[in-house]
């Protein structure tokens, strides 16, 4: 299994200077090779080899004067570039053909200088990890050793570094590493355990699940709007091309990049947190797409739902966890999860309804997360998973949670007589 490390990068100046002339080098090699293979198809159909076309893009190019620059830069990021357009060429063909599974891919494009994220990618033979004062160094091909905040320890030796400048101007170190597919621990937490757990995802409450509890929704981008505005005004106030643009630019990217990173660290610790204390997770599939082109656009977008998912369905085959999607038509905030009696649509702004059958009083979220993990232990069979009878046992976490308008020390239904299976009691003149 392949894993990915995020490392932040401070280059100094002169190693700043030269990430930049790298980064354009890589750039004009894509482009070159790009339009290379255009022509060549555009010809006679014909393909150009990954061999083939490093020779001409790199090796007869630097002899050229118009593309002698090329080199000063470590050849290995040029020939990684390459590589990247085959596989860009060969994922569009084959979804194209239809052997690529999942959204429609397009040709590749031309890059642009202007375009505010920059990459590079180093392989094993081109970058070493050096020890020093504070911590290791990483070494790239003539660049040098940069200083590396190392934030938690790498589990192997990495095989890649992708060295990025985002549109803030930060630098950032991606390490590729091999872990081994079995033996996974999950950090901070013991990983036996017989909880399952099911989630309904929403705006009010970011997560609601089965037991009950509500994660807060953080609206990250909100918090931020005002600041945002205030960027977004004095960037339009500058003149195009001047040296206060780009400052500001620079100020209103840091600011969004602030948003990501909030998000994506709440992401990060809520999935790891629900697959750590649960067996298995049962959650709805969501038509994101479809929803954040909708009237709550904005709102669906900032809650990332998409990304929260992909992270449990991934963090759970990591440790050996249960990821269960059920179908997105499936009417989870219809159902009674006492009774299965179906109510019908209801409106977003109803938060509580009654059943009419059994009268209990449910919450529509924490109702529609016992009907998804219901469901899903339908589904997938997981009876077996904590020992009980799990059907059950989602009826009688369902009547705990439920709110009994009628109730006198057990659950009345309409149309059905509970028999009282307690012994009469006995009295003490007859017991005598």
């Amino acid at each position: 299994m392949k894993l990915r490390y995020n490392y932040r990068l401070y280059p100094d100046a002169p190693q700043q200077a030269a990430l930049a002339r790298l980064f354009g080098c890589v750039r004009a090699v894509w482009n070159d090779g790009l339009a290379r293979r255009k022509a060549a198809w555009k010809a006679d159909r014909a393909r150009i080899s990954g061999t083939d076309l490093m020779k001409m893009c790199i090796t007869a190019a630097k002899r050229t004067p118009e593309r002698d620059w090329l080199g000063q830069v470590s050849p290995v990021p040029l020939q990684q570039s390459l590589r990247d357009l085959d596989v860009a060429y060969t994922n569009f063909f084959d979804s194209v053909s239809g052997k690529r599974k999942g959204p429609r891919v397009g040709l590749p494009v031309f890059k642009s200088r202007r375009d505010r994220r920059q990459s590079a990618r180093f392989t094993s033979t081109a970058f070493r990890l050096r020890p020093g004062s504070v911590g290791d160094a990483l070494y790239l091909a003539k660049i040098g050793e940069i200083e590396v905040r190392w934030s938690r320890e790498l589990p192997t030796a990495p095989s890649s570094v992708t060295v990025v400048k985002d549109a803030a101007g930060r630098y950032l170190a991606s390490f590729v590493v091999d872990v081994p597919d079995d033996g996974q621990t999950l950090p901070r937490g013991d990983t036996e355990t017989d909880a399952v757990t099911g989630i309904d995802l929403g705006l009010t409450h970011y997560a609601v699940t089965s037991d009950g509890e509500k994660i807060a929704n953080p609206k990250w981008l909100r918090r931020r709007e005002r600041k945002l505005r205030k960027l977004q005004r004095a960037l339009a106030r500058k003149r195009k091309g001047s040296a206060n643009r780009a400052k500001a630019r620079i100020k209103l990217a840091r600011q969004h990049a602030k948003v990501g990173d909030a998000r994506r660290d709440f992401l990060h610790q809520r999935s790891t947190t629900i697959v750590r204390e649960n067996q298995a997770v049962a959650v709805e599939g969501l038509a994101v797409r479809g929803l954040a082109r909708g009237r709550l656009a904005k709102s669906v977008n900032n809650a990332s739902w998409g990304t929260f998912l992909r992270l449990l369905e991934d963090k759970a085959a990591r440790y050996g966890r249960a990821f269960i999607a059920i179908d997105r038509w499936y009417p989870s905030s219809q159902l009674c999860p006492c009774c299965d009696w179906r109510i019908g649509k209801l409106g977003l702004d109803v938060r509580v309804w009654d059943c009419p059958s059994c009268g209990e009083h449910h919450d529509r979220d924490i109702a529609a997360a016992l009907n998804i993990l219901a469901e899903g232990i339908r589904l997938n069979d997981l009876n077996d998973v904590n020992g009980l009878n799990a059907v059950r046992s989602v009826k009688d976490v369902a009547a705990g949670l439920a709110d009994t308008r009628n109730d006198c020390e057990g659950q009345v239904r309409p149309g059905k007589a509970t028999p009282n299976l307690a012994p009469p009691e006995t009295s003490t003149a007859q017991a005598a």
